[in-house]
């Protein structure tokens, strides 16, 4: 377009003045920006909507249908699903419509299937028995039908459906709390017992394998052999009891019936919970959730980490995040004050800088390649070699939740190299020159008054550490971190905080019951729980470690900073 006389390069066209061109130009923008936001809000919001929805429902109680089918068969469960099978409306016929039923009652003499489609057109009747039983086991998963007997020896203690559920409902807690008792016998007393006999074990071997040939050795090894032999004794009479506790546990049988007809025997200590759904009113339901939801946060898991609870993975989560918290910090506040503090900035330093931000967009597996690599072959094999060669099997030269915390600690130190250099430099220049003025050294201006001035900055890089540290699973896949982990890394024992153990993580439990498990179908509604878990395990790290850095910032804000 040719320009007037009257217009210049760069002038505005006439009748629009530039400040009203710019400020639409800002109110667009700024509409966009709260677009964007509301619209990555309302994401997150859906996503974590949808995993209580889905993860919630996994406790809530279902009613027991029944249904008589077309061919004569009859089936008994929990709808979970209704679909219509084939869209049919262009050719005018009838939709088909199916509906997913759980069946539980995994056992191949009960049948073998925990879920069946059903077709509603071979629906012939219908109802929701009042005195259909739902038993949670601690092995097959659930069980649906009805218990018709209890056994105890040649006798029969309960017979009938309501009489055997009147006394299973008596029967079920006492068995719990045998069960548990026997845990604590194993855990406990003959866990104490096992332990001494391989700590002695292993000192008679460290003793074998010395080169002294005095009496003192032959004395040392008798007296640890007679010593020895008392604790097997212990053992022996331990080991007796504990086969009596669980004959007695399995003395009573109970008999189950499926709604076709078949039976099977089980040891009522197998069962977890008896409920009849159909029978609980609203309360009843709502304790029953709470119930479900407690054992989940707090106890074991069972039945291949699809059923029980998951505290394991809960426990060695927080703990790695809290190991890696305490080792990631000292590492990258010292760095950054290197680097801003002391280092002569030039063009060894800018590439310093550099390399740690690329290191921060590497991936995780790599790190835990270079963990496997450095901490448990090299380090771990070292530590064996000089302080538990009497050992047959690796103590430290396996994966275990040091090496996991200090493999995190590595992935994370950029993030909080990054954010203890920015709380660092926006210290005033002032504060320190006014330190120094007083007489104060270069490190007594940096103890007391940089470091604890920029500590928010720095708790900010320990909580984006945390939240990425506690989600990550590839690198924790390598050095120690497994399925299911038969004691926790914190015992009565010395040390009582044991770094060699393996531990379990809530984000490998995700992928092993989403991906791993026998029957994924079922467990769906387990992994949307899970996963709300570790986003509130994730919140309350957190949280916890936003109230504290919001103390310091109060603490140390002054005019000048």
């Amino acid at each position: 377009m040719p320009i007037s006389d009257g217009q210049s390069r760069g002038t505005p066209p006439r009748g629009l003045p530039t400040s009203n061109r710019r400020g639409a130009l800002g109110r667009a923008l700024t509409s966009l920006a709260g677009g964007a936001l509301a619209f990555n809000l309302i994401m997150v919001l859906g996503l974590l909507l949808l995993l209580l929805w889905q993860g919630g429902a996994y406790f809530w109680p279902r009613d027991l249908a029944w249904f008589e089918l077309a061919d004569g068969r009859q089936v008994l469960g929990e709808i979970h699903e209704h679909r219509e099978l084939r869209t049919t409306a262009a050719s005018g016929a009838e939709p088909i419509y199916e509906v997913r039923l759980k069946t539980g009652n995994r056992e191949p003499e009960l049948g073998g299937q925990d879920f069946v489609w059903i077709r509603e057109a071979d629906i012939k009747r219908s109802e929701r028995p009042h005195d259909a039983v739902l038993l949670e086991r601690r092995s097959w998963g659930p069980f649906f039908g009805y218990p018709v007997a209890i056994r105890r020896g040649d006798g029969v203690i309960a017979e009938g459906r309501d009489g055997t559920f009147r006394k299973l409902e008596q029967l079920v807690p006492e068995k719990a709390e045998h069960f548990e008792k026997i845990r604590k016998l194993e855990k406990g007393e003959i866990g104490d017992v096992n332990y001494e006999i391989e700590r002695l074990r292993l000192s008679r071997r460290k003793l074998s394998m010395s080169t002294d040939s005095s009496p003192d050795k032959a004395r040392a090894d008798a007296e640890l052999q007679r010593a020895t032999q008392v604790q097997e004794s212990r053992f022996g009479a331990l080991a007796d009891r504990l086969r009596d506790e669980r004959q007695s546990l399995e003395a009573e049988i109970l008999v189950i019936e499926s709604i076709d007809g078949r039976r099977k025997t089980m040891p009522v200590s197998e069962v977890v919970r008896a409920v009849r759904p159909n029978e609980l009113s609203t309360a009843g339901k709502i304790g029953l959730y709470a119930s479900r939801l407690w054992e989940f946060v707090s106890d074991e898991p069972r039945e291949s980490n699809t059923e029980g609870g998951i505290f394991p993975a809960i426990f060695g989560t927080v703990l790695m995040v809290l190991l890696m918290s305490v080792i990631v910090v000292p590492l990258g506040v010292l760095a950054a004050l290197y680097l801003r503090e002391y280092a002569k900035q030039g063009p060894l330093v800018r590439a310093v800088r550099i390399a740690v931000n690329n290191l921060a967009g590497t991936p995780s597996i790599v790190f835990g390649v270079f963990g496997l690599g450095f901490f448990v072959y090299f380090l771990g094999g070292s530590i064996d070699r000089w302080f538990y060669s009497e050992h047959t099997s690796p103590v430290f030269g396996t994966g275990g939740i040091l090496w996991a915390s200090l493999t995190l600690a590595l992935l994370t130190v950029p993030v909080v190299i990054v954010a203890a250099e920015e709380g660092l430099a926006a210290v005033p220049r002032a504060v320190r020159e006014g330190s120094l003025a007083l007489g104060a050294t270069k490190w007594e201006t940096l103890r007391k008054v940089v470091i604890p001035a920029s500590s928010p900055a720095i708790l900010t890089g320990m909580i984006l550490a945390m939240g990425r540290a506690a989600g990550e699973v590839a690198p924790l896949m390598i050095v120690g971190m497994v399925k299911l982990a038969p004691d926790l890394p914190i015992s009565l024992e010395w040390p009582f905080l044991h770094f060699e153990r393996k531990f379990m993580h809530i984000g490998f439990h995700i992928y092993d019951v989403g991906f791993q498990s026998p029957n994924v179908e079922a467990t769906k509604p387990l992994v949307s729980a899970t996963a709300l878990l570790l986003i509130v395990v994730v919140t309350i790290l957190n949280l916890a470690a936003i109230r504290v850095r919001n103390r310091l910032r109060a603490k140390y804000a002054t005019t000048g900073l």
